[in-house]
């Protein structure tokens, strides 16, 4: 056999080898389904077995029990769903245990974590498909590249390698794409998000309603911060703290910005106070910076179009200027040629 039979040869095994691999993570993916499923119809089970102990007790409650779901109502009514809610939104917001270990690991770093959060990408299922889209395109792009270019020798090595880092890195580029255009889309949807958080505020409403109405009511304009705060609601709902329900929120975007807002907001639910003048001092500072991010950026228009200007102004000038001059110098000098 020739070398090249065996180089194409041994990326058949290769890509066998990956395409098994692949085969046991949709294996594994199934079964996580498939678990995922079971527990949420034993918890919504013993949920209808708990509201239906419960209406049966608030058929004739005693005295003090009727006292304290009078008092707490909301506490009464939050338990159940919560206890139902927490073990699915803990399993869905983090990777499988065995991508910990192995190739997996190396395939999906703490790095790549964060980029699949910030861009929105489901951390469970999300992050097996990374795994698996990185570890087949590393295999299947030399192959193609090989089957296609037909290169020889060295060149053959050359094309499989850089068809190799391309393969491994494609995806990676793409999350990183995604998740600099939410980042983007976080910076421009915060002054609405703080104007609007601030007027539900002066109304009366609470920190929880507000939140709530925010994410239900204005997901049409707050299309990323919407669907963040409709998670961590779900998050506070199921037993979490505030500061760990924003804790997604706060690694969306890597302005300084929406730390601030997420520190607020865990400040004031922790100690309680009036958060409207403080929403409107930062909205205040969030215009000021932007009405600067606007200056700095028609700044730079202007330089670029002091070049393109002097490209394409500058020569029409001359000739408009300049044309009938050189026309009477040319004149001048034909008529002393033709005397001569």
């Amino acid at each position: 056999m020739t070398p090249r039979q065996l180089f194409i040869l041994s990326l058949g095994l290769a890509a066998l080898g990956v395409a098994l691999w692949a085969a046991a993570l949709l294996w594994r993916l199934w079964r996580s389904a498939r678990a995922s499923a079971h527990i949420g119809q034993t918890l919504q089970a013993r949920e209808q077995a708990a509201l239906a102990q419960k209406a049966a007790a608030l058929a004739t409650p005693s005295g003090a029990a009727r006292d304290q779901q009078l008092l707490n109502p909301l506490a009464s009514a939050r338990a159940p769903a919560g206890a139902a809610a927490g073990p699915e939104l803990a399993t869905g917001l983090q990777p499988p245990a065995w991508l910990d270990s192995g190739v997996a690991r190396a395939l999906l770093a703490e790095e790549d974590r964060k980029l699949l959060d910030q861009a929105g990408i489901s951390p469970r299922n999300g992050s097996m498909l990374y795994v698996a889209s990185r570890a087949v395109l590393a295999v299947a792009l030399p192959l193609l590249a090989v089957a296609v270019l037909q290169p020889g020798g060295m060149k053959a090595l050359m094309v499989g390698f850089f068809g190799f880092g391309i393969g491994l890195m494609a995806p990676k580029w793409y999350v990183q794409n995604r998740a600099s255009r939410r980042r983007e889309q976080v910076v421009e949807e915060l002054p609405l998000f703080v104007d609007l958080l601030r007027l539900l505020q002066g109304v009366g409403l609470s920190i929880d309603q507000s939140l709530q109405i925010l994410a239900s009511e204005f997901g049409s304009v707050l299309r990323v911060l919407g669907g963040e705060l409709a998670l961590a609601n779900q998050l506070y709902a199921s037993g979490r703290s505030r500061e760990q329900s924003f804790q997604r929120l706060a690694n969306l975007s890597a302005d300084d910005d929406m730390t601030a807002v997420v520190s607020l907001l865990v400040q004031v639910d922790r100690h309680g106070g009036a958060v409207q003048e403080p929403l409107k001092q930062f909205s205040m500072r969030l215009r000021e910076k932007r009405q600067a991010a606007f200056k700095e950026k028609i700044g730079k228009i202007t330089v670029k179009m002091t070049g393109v200007m002097v490209l394409t102004l500058l020569p029409a000038l001359l000739v408009i200027t300049a044309g009938p001059g050189f026309m009477a110098v040319i004149r001048s000098l034909s008529k002393m040629g033709g005397n001569g």
